[in-house]
């Protein structure tokens, strides 16, 4: 398993070091504390781990250091496939009013996680990075209606995206 988390994220690392990198601007402020909980990954352009994901939430539980205890947990290949888990840990950084954060899945390595749309009742988001390479739209229930997810779309698009490699996230 270990073998597989590091892998994992020197593809991740590796991927994020692309030529193929904007400045992507973040959401002006996020109240941290209202952020936690749990979201579903409704669509995402995936990871390779996150290909056959089913069933995907990321959950978040801010820490007494400041840093943010993430679970995402999915069902492998199928509504009903095994359930995988993975515990990176998130650092905020300083200066970007919470909407920037490091995803570490091992030390010392870290991710770039930038909250690029938040809907002002906290019920939808998307995660982006600079590479443009991998994408998250997320939302506190497990289906967002099409004009929002149109919406969403069009926000990821305008961010320099190819919004057709978007993959819809099955969940029960």
């Amino acid at each position: 398993m270990i073998v597989f988390k590091i892998i994992f994220f020197i593809f991740f690392f590796i991927s994020g070091c692309s030529m193929n990198s904007v400045n992507l601007r973040t959401v002006d402020q996020v109240d941290i504390n209202e952020f936690m909980g749990s979201w579903y990954v409704i669509a995402h352009i995936p990871t390779f781990i996150e290909k056959e994901a089913y069933n995907a939430i990321e959950s978040y539980e801010l820490n007494n250091d400041g840093t943010i205890a993430t679970t995402f947990t999915f069902n492998k290949g199928s509504l009903k496939g095994q359930e995988k888990t993975y515990n990176p840990k998130g650092f905020i950084v300083e200066g970007t009013n919470n909407a920037q954060w490091d995803m570490q899945f091992i030390w010392p390595f870290k991710s770039q996680y930038k909250i690029t749309y938040l809907d002002n009742d906290y019920k939808t988001t998307v995660i982006a990075r600079d590479a443009l390479d991998y994408v998250w739209i997320m939302s506190r229930a497990n289906e967002i209606d099409k004009p929002e997810l149109d919406k969403i779309v069009a926000h990821i698009n305008a961010l320099g995206y190819n919004t057709d490699l978007l993959r819809m996230v099955p969940h029960q």
